[in-house]
């Protein structure tokens, strides 16, 4: 997702995780109409966990907090639910952290979208994402607006109580102390148990992105890699390879791989597939039909000039479909790979774990992000599609 996007929610029960580099306090705010709390129980946090449909969830240290909403169980009167974010060390900024926010289907914990607020600095709170109510239906947007005073600006802002501290008693003279900024009466303190490391990039679902400065990326599920080598983005032609085999030896199974570009708004610009071996005036072009998958290789490859994709498309989805109905618990070794191009290096690979008997996959997703860059999510999402025609819409909403 980009600032000022949204989506809508297919569940009523949404997970709403940050994770970063450091240990952050995430803390949920249920507002009315006019974009206030009503009271200070309606500040969702780890010392006040449980709300009106709204919970506080804790990662342990080893994985993101999160805040989980039950639309269904939000009272009446409540609009809006924000997710908050800010480092857990007194006064750190965002400078040079990367907050990543993943809403998830809470019942599954598949990820429905992700947002990285671009161009972070001196904001020390975060309101990352909120959860709003619009003609009796909710969705989720990005918002990414930041605070240089912390917890209690946001608290401020949206009406919880912030509380002065209480001057010291009168006492023999000493050196004057700094004074201590405002801070919301229930404030967060430090979590008794000792911050724990975050888990190593690109190893947990949800623990961040990295880049390709220190060669392949292997992804899981729901894992992304931001496509810069050496500070720069990568903008030149690459190709992502996608492969499988039989699952029972001497049987052919034909797949057809796909990719799908959306616009900002999720928005269908156009599908590459073997019907149509090239679109975005040849930014994005088909390698051709595979009708058994047989040998060892990519079997279909597109191939993709990130540098020439038009502005129009700012979303890649790449998919795999059995047009003759096989199951994809028939198939064997899915993965789908992407390499540079000029160099035929293999940069990032994703292998398909688990199978359900669906006749299309979401593969990976590349986002191309406010700063230029492109961003790749592995995905590993099952559809009910025999066709490309049938993964624009299930692909539009994982964007």
């Amino acid at each position: 997702m980009t600032p000022g996007s949204n989506i809508p929610l297919p569940t009523a029960q949404v997970a709403v995780d940050v994770a970063a580099p450091v240990r952050l306090d995430v803390s949920g705010l249920l507002l009315t109409g006019d974009g206030k709390v009503r009271s200070d129980d309606d500040f969702i946090f780890y010392n006040q966990p449980t709300g009106s449909g709204v919970s506080y969830r804790s990662g342990g240290g080893t994985a993101p907090d999160a805040i989980v909403i039950d639309t269904a169980a939000v009272p009446a009167g409540i609009e809006k639910i924000v997710v908050t974010a800010s480092p857990d060390e007194a006064g750190q900024s965002f400078q040079g952290i990367e907050p990543t926010a993943t809403i998830r289907d809470a019942a599954t914990g598949a990820a429905l979208a992700t947002f990285t607020p671009p161009r972070l600095s001196a904001e020390t709170a975060l309101v990352i994402v909120e959860v709003y109510l619009r003609n009796g239906a909710w969705k989720a947007r990005a918002v990414g607006q930041g605070y240089a005073n912390g917890l209690a600006g946001i608290a401020t802002d949206f009406g919880v109580s912030v509380e002065e501290p209480a001057p010291a008693p009168a006492a023999a003279p000493a050196a004057p102390q700094p004074p201590q900024p405002p801070t919301p009466s229930f404030a967060p303190s430090a979590p008794s148990a000792p911050p724990v490391a975050p888990p190593a990039p690109a190893t947990a679902p949800g623990s961040g992105k990295v880049n390709l400065d220190k060669g392949r990326v292997s992804l899981k599920k729901n894992e992304t890699v931001s496509l810069v080598k050496a500070g720069r983005p990568l903008l030149s032609q690459v190709r992502m390879g996608l492969g499988w085999e039989p699952a029972y030896s001497g049987s052919d199974i034909d797949l057809d791989a796909s990719v799908i570009a959306y616009g900002p708004n999720r928005d269908h610009v156009d599908s590459c597939y073997f019907g149509k071996l090239s679109i975005l005036n040849g930014a994005i072009k088909h390698s051709g039909d595979n009708l058994t998958g047989d040998g060892s290789g990519d079997d279909e490859v597109i191939v993709v000039d990130l540098g020439r994709i038009p502005p129009e498309a700012s979303g890649l989805v790449f998919t795999v479909n059995s047009f003759s109905g096989q199951k994809f618990t028939e198939v064997s070794k899915a993965y789908c790979r992407l390499v540079d191009a000029a160099t035929d290096e293999e940069l990032v690979r994703f292998d398909l774990t688990g199978a359900e008997p669906q006749t299309g996959v979401m593969m990976a997703k590349l986002i191309r992000q406010f700063s230029g860059e492109w961003e790749m999510t592995a995905m590993g999402e099952f559809v009910k599609s025999r066709t490309v025609r049938g993964m624009v819409k299930p692909a539009a909403k994982s964007l």
